[in-house]
């Protein structure tokens, strides 16, 4: 001990054991914990003052002594001020000791371990978002539909529904929609819980051990095409809606059901769903996080795709327009007045955003998603709760520039094919529409035209701005 420094006499032989420079970072190590412990624990002076006990004072700069570390003779301090006086300038003088020995700063080693000691969270499970594509047909669901299906952590299921309307019969009149509606929704709640095996009791012909080769438009799901649900290959069975990119075995409904439990999230495309108010139940079930994304488009424009689509169901409006008759059969225009109504009744509602509905609904065009793709899907993935995945953005930027136009496809150049019908239009087939759908078109944003010349005519837009008017 070198002459003029003073210390108390239990350090003194602590201090000469570790006068080689070997044995500081061993010491250091200690302090730290010392230090760390008594940050935490300052309130208790009395535990603080046991340690200080062990602490010599100038260890940490063997040339110089601050009076203000000389402990007293019963190795306590008067105050609490006097403590922490004390202990900054010995958290100084440690710091600057360790970074010349290439130590780790107390303060930094104090932090990690304070994280250590503190559990982190188990990492909560993002929710599961339950999304509802609602449509009619011929107005874009199965390109919409893409949007969802295309994303690897979503279950999509592409009409599902299409079997329970193939197999279940109603008595016409009023109740046969209103039948329909809750045995569509009942259907509808099981498969949002991956309850599968639902679907098995309209399949025709009935599927045997849970397999079936006959499910509706299998290919457009990629969830029911991907491993492990697309088994090997069974020769001799005749698959009626194959997977579209690759060959796979009949369903099999558990291995199906099992990928729906695995993913994040899950996402119906149906065109039989009419009247928004039935799904209620669904929007309050708890196990169920619906989101409704009802879809629209122009009915003139839907009236012509229908028109070459199911060709064989307008026969009576293809020989009206070539006779060149001036009344259309009454019960046709009823039937396009329903069919608009009920669109226009759904959204007025989801508009309306009734308690149970509140943030669970969005009305979307279709000429909006054909005019600006990825930033449609922008807004239902953000409604929907679900991060949007480059692999969506790439299929919307490869799929949306295509030149295919088929009547069953989803690869158009959409921005020039969504008002290709305007062109082939007979002038009074639209005032027909515009007559029948005048209120839905109203609420939609679609323009009448006035004669034959407007109709066609490009440069005249019949779409009218709602802005964000379309994100509830």
């Amino acid at each position: 001990m070198e002459k003029g420094l003073t210390m108390p006499q239990d350090c003194r032989h602590f201090l000469h054991s570790l006068r080689m420079r070997s044995k500081y970072a061993l010491f250091l190590a200690f302090v730290v914990v010392v230090f760390v412990f008594i940050e935490k624990e300052n309130k208790i002076i009395s535990r603080v003052s046991d340690k200080l006990k062990q602490i010599p004072q100038s260890l940490v700069d063997a040339n110089s002594t601050d009076p203000a570390l000389v402990l007293a003779e019963n190795a306590s301090l008067l105050s609490l001020s006097e403590l922490d006086s004390a202990f900054t300038q010995l958290q100084s003088r440690l710091r600057n000791l360790s970074l010349q020995l290439g130590v780790e700063p107390a303060e930094q080693a104090g932090e990690e371990e304070a994280e250590q000691e503190e559990p982190r969270p188990p990492a909560e499970a993002p929710p599961r978002r339950h999304v509802l594509l609602m449509a009619t047909t011929r107005t874009g669901s199965s390109f919409v539909g893409e949007f969802f299906n295309q994303q690897g952590n979503i279950f999509y299921l592409f009409e599902p529904l299409w079997h329970i309307e193939r197999t279940v019969s109603f008595e016409q009149g009023g109740a046969n929609a209103a039948g329909s509606a809750l045995v569509y929704r009942d259907v509808l709640k099981q498969l949002f819980l991956c309850d599968l095996y639902i679907l098995e009791h309209f399949i025709t012909p009935l599927p045997e051990d849970h397999l079936t080769q006959f499910v509706f438009r299998r290919g457009s799901s990629r969830s029911l095409c991907e491993d492990p649900v697309c088994t090997p290959v069974v020769k001799k069975v005749f698959e009626k809606y194959p997977c579209k990119n690759r060959r796979c075995g009949p369903l099999n409904m558990t291995l199906a059901a099992e990928a729906c439990h695995r993913k994040e999230h899950m996402a119906v495309k149906a065109v039989r769903i009419r009247q928004l108010e039935f799904l209620q139940p669904l929007a309050e079930d708890p196990r169920l996080d619906l989101r409704v994304i009802q879809l629209v488009r122009d009915p003139r424009a839907v009236l012509a795709s229908r028109m070459v689509a199911f060709a064989d169901k307008y026969e009576t409006w293809k020989k009206w327009l070539a006779k060149g008759q001036d009344q259309l059969r009454e019960e046709e225009v009823q039937r396009l007045r329903g069919n608009c109504e009920s669109i226009r009744l759904s959204a007025e509602l989801g508009l309306r955003q009734p308690a149970w509905l509140r943030g669970r609904y969005m009305l979307v065009r279709y000429e909006d998603v054909a005019l600006r793709p990825l930033q449609k899907a922008q807004e239902m993935y953000r409604f929907a709760g679900i991060p949007l995945t480059p692999q969506v953005e790439d299929w919307i930027q490869k799929n949306t520039q295509a030149a295919h136009d088929g009547i069953y496809s989803t690869q158009k150049n959409s921005s020039e094919q969504f008002e290709k019908w305007r062109f082939s239009m007979p002038f009074k087939l639209a005032q027909v529409v515009q007559a029948a759908c005048g209120p839905a078109m109203h609420l939609f944003g679609y323009r009448p035209v006035q004669d034959a010349a407007s109709l066609s005519n490009r440069s005249v837009s019949l779409l009218e701005e709602r802005g964000t008017f379309w994100v509830t």
